[in-house]
């Protein structure tokens, strides 16, 4: 398949442009909203559900705010110290989503001291919703033309079309083709991988799982578990951002180095809360 690039203004009203990456954000925020609602109205539910909404209004502030500065400080920090103002300009593109989990952990945390009760008891509640968001988000990076994978043979794979400027730096600092190619091997469609696995896929997992009786942070282990394993899979197809390359060994990316804690974190919360459960 032969992917020339999507424009991403999907929507031009006069000096103003609605970017199809600003929209695959307010999708997953709006799924999150539905879903933090039908779960708040179940007997027993911690969050009321005459509180879901400042509760979306206080992940989405900490998605935006720790997801740009994670980004920033993780991925493209020369640029903070040269640029500060590049901070701002989200619409570019450049989301971390370990930046964008430590901004709704802050803000779960706050929330939980409003509402009155547990920490663990709100990421809980959080966490099913948070992967419809990730699997909009990937798709957003698709659109954008972001987090390519390496050349592979799989029927699915892309070439990429190297006349488009958005390109540019896929082709030839990536992958550092000669220039004048037209279009790059068939690549790994990672981020369609990602909005899959740690999308879609864990989605499913964690709502099936989070509907029935479970101690307290099961949920939030599960989720940080599923992440890690999906996400550090991916990385082994997915090419390193050009800045930084790989870290170690030819494979090592810095999203494996991001992503391990969270696997030992996920095992870790699922080990504390099943350790006194009869027969677990």
């Amino acid at each position: 398949m032969q992917y020339s690039g999507f424009d991403p203004i999907a929507l031009q009203l006069g000096p103003v442009a609605i970017r199809w990456y600003g929209l695959m954000y307010l999708i997953g925020f709006a799924a999150a909203w539905f879903l933090m609602r039908r779960r708040a109205s179940q007997p027993g539910a911690i969050v009321p559900v005459e509180t879901v909404d400042d509760l979306l209004f206080y992940t989405a502030i900490g998605v935006i705010i720790g997801g740009r500065l994670g980004y920033m400080l993780f991925y493209n920090f020369g640029q903070v110290v040269d640029d500060p103002l590049s901070l701002l300009r989200i619409w570019q593109g450049g989301m971390s989503f370990h930046g964008g989990f430590l901004g709704v952990a802050a803000a779960a945390w706050l929330f939980a001291r409003r509402l009155g009760c547990t920490w663990w008891q709100l990421n809980d509640f959080i966490a099913p919703m948070a992967c419809l968001g990730l699997a909009a988000g990937r798709i957003g990076n698709f659109i954008n033309g972001e987090l390519w994978g390496r050349p592979g043979s799989v029927p699915w794979a892309m070439q990429v079309d190297c006349t488009n400027q958005r390109f540019f730096d896929l082709c030839f600092e990536q992958l550092s083709l000669p220039r004048g190619t037209l279009w790059t091997p068939p690549l790994h469609p990672s981020p369609l991988y990602e909005a899959l696995l740690e999308g879609f896929l864990l989605f499913a997992v964690i709502w099936i799982f989070s509907s029935r009786p479970r101690p307290v942070k099961s949920v939030t282990g599960v989720f940080l578990l599923g992440y890690g394993l999906s996400r550090f899979a991916v990385e082994m197809v997915r090419l390193p951002d050009s800045h930084i390359d790989y870290l170690a060994f030819g494979w090592v990316t810095m999203g494996h180095v991001l992503t391990l804690p969270l696997i030992v974190g996920g095992i870790l919360l699922l080990w504390l809360a099943y350790r006194r459960q009869p027969g677990a």
